[in-house]
């Protein structure tokens, strides 16, 4: 960090909260942009498991120094039922993925498909009027298939092994992309960008989220996962020439915009 971390009694705490926790990068990043900007407030890894969320979120309602709470997996679509207001683009997706304090409420967004998209146009691929395949349609997935249609895909088509939540997500984005969304699999053909939302990489072992002995080099293939650093999937989609985005990519796009909403300087549209 290039500025001076303050800790003190007036010092505002933003829990970021999943499980597992240990992946995750923001604590660093977030509060490195708050230092910079002379903003004294922390964001510091809590380890909740699915069981203990709902009395841990209680807790940090009464906890008055909290003033937002950044949220991963898996409690990106728990925690949107207990906002008292969400963003457009957080109901569509079903999940948030970042939760601030009004008064005694929290007002929450979905924010992983706008860094996600952006992270994908950072690396000079544009989806506009371009076809998308997307694997994974949980919390995150959710947000970066509703982005991936408002900035004008031609079409996107879904997958995931949970076929009812794949479904639901389907009916939500065909009433705000008629026509747009359809059933995908893991066969990359035919799409110009191949997207992978779930955690599959993080783990040794893992299979990976598409066929990618089917990629060719004209597609553009992203990557939610930031554990290793370049995540089996990119690798292989480099092997094949194709243009790419590892999560680190994403991360990186959405920093600023979640710090902002923390400090206050932006606010959600909710």
């Amino acid at each position: 960090m290039t500025a001076q971390l303050r800790i003190d009694g007036e010092t505002k705490i933003f829990p970021i909260i999943g499980h597992p926790i240990g992946q995750v990068k923001s604590p660093a990043s977030l509060s490195g942009i708050m230092a910079e900007r002379n903003f004294n407030g922390m964001v510091l890894p809590v380890h909740i498991l699915p069981e203990d969320l709902a009395p841990w979120l209680a807790q940090a309602k009464v906890m008055r120094n909290c003033g937002g709470i950044v949220v991963t997996v898996p409690h990106k679509a728990p925690c949107l039922q207990v906002c008292a207001r969400v963003s457009a683009r957080a109901r569509a997706s079903g999940a948030v993925n970042i939760m601030i304090r009004d008064g005694e409420d929290w007002v929450g967004d979905a924010t992983d498909g706008h860094g996600y998209l952006d992270g994908i146009a950072a690396e000079g691929f544009d989806v506009a009027g371009k076809p998308a395949l997307l694997v994974g349609t949980g919390g995150a997935g959710s947000a970066i298939a509703y982005e991936i249609l408002a900035r004008g895909a031609s079409e996107l088509a879904l997958h995931d092994i949970d076929t009812a939540r794949r479904d639901s997500l389907i009916a939500r984005l065909d009433a705000a992309f008629p026509g747009k969304v359809r059933i995908g699999s893991t066969d990359p053909r035919g799409f110009a960008l191949v997207a992978n939302a779930t955690p599959l990489g993080m783990r040794e072992g893992d299979p990976l989220p598409v066929q990618t002995d089917l990629l060719t080099a004209d597609q553009f293939v992203a990557d939610v996962v930031t554990r290793p650093a370049v995540p089996p999937l990119i690798a292989a989609a480099r092997a094949k020439g194709c243009g790419t985005m590892p999560g680190s990519g994403m991360f990186n796009a959405q920093a600023v915009l979640l710090a902002e909403l923390l400090m206050g300087v932006r606010r959600i549209d909710a």
